[in-house]
């Protein structure tokens, strides 16, 4: 309970720091993907035209999993070495601090919902029962971005550009990730590798759920889960290691 009281004022700091001074506060949280859902639309429905149906809503609903995604993994790297004064304050739990950063993504991914079920509602699209499995692949992609967020965190503070290698990753994963183009358009050859990144599988899963209402491939999403739970203890113990050496490489 303790633990679970400190996350959560965690959570509430990281947000009011996030947003000091900040005149739409919040609302920056749906700015970033509406402005990104414009220029999709814009190129790729008047410039260059894609066969997608209900493209608003296919491309918000990828952007809002790889946005929590991505800005998880990329704070969280830095969480370490931005949080100097907690670190050095005696018997502080620094693992907490992961897990914080991904909560906050996770907030800012529910703040958006309602924008995705407007467009959702626009196109014409109708919330089927399968829709109370969403929690499962929340859960999912919380654990699996937690289990990643622990070594990168723990290798950034004795390597520092980790957090700018990650930074050249994830730009290169954005265009092999189907959020502005559809799955069914890549080469069957080349789709093994999309098939190796995990987020593909997460936003398909969302996209099936949310937009078709159907069923998401559930054997892949419980491989993708084992591999989490097998990801996460590996990953809290080399940043638990790691963490001895905090305060003198601060």
């Amino acid at each position: 309970m303790q633990r679970l009281d400190l996350l959560r004022e965690l959570v509430i700091r990281d947000i009011q720091i996030l947003y000091k001074r900040s005149a739409l506060g919040l609302a920056w949280t749906l700015i970033n993907p509406l402005l990104q859902l414009a220029v999709f639309a814009f190129v790729f429905q008047l410039v260059l035209p894609v066969n997608v149906p209900k493209y608003s809503s296919f491309v918000f609903s990828g952007l809002l999993v790889w946005n929590w995604f991505q800005s998880s993994l990329f704070q969280a790297t830095g969480v370490i070495t931005n949080n100097r004064a907690l670190i050095r304050q005696p018997g502080f739990p620094a693992a907490i601090l992961p897990a914080v950063t991904v909560t906050t993504g996770l907030i800012h991914f529910t703040l958006a919902l309602p924008i995705l079920l407007v467009f959702m509602s626009i196109d014409g699209i109708e919330l089927k029962p399968i829709i109370l499995a969403m929690p499962l692949l929340l859960a999912l992609q919380f654990v699996l971005t937690v289990s990643l967020t622990y070594p990168l965190a723990a290798v950034n503070v004795t390597f520092r550009d980790t957090q700018h290698i990650l930074g050249v990753i994830l730009q290169l994963l954005f265009y092999l990730t189907p959020l502005f183009y559809d799955l069914k358009s890549v080469p069957e050859n080349l789709r093994l590798v999309y098939h190796l990144n995990p987020i593909v599988l997460l936003v398909e899963s969302y996209r099936d759920i949310l937009i078709q209402g159907v069923q998401p491939d559930w054997m892949a999403l419980g491989i993708l889960s084992a591999l989490s739970v097998v990801l996460l203890p590996i990953g809290h113990q080399i940043f638990r290691r790691q963490s001895d050496r905090f305060v003198e490489e601060l």
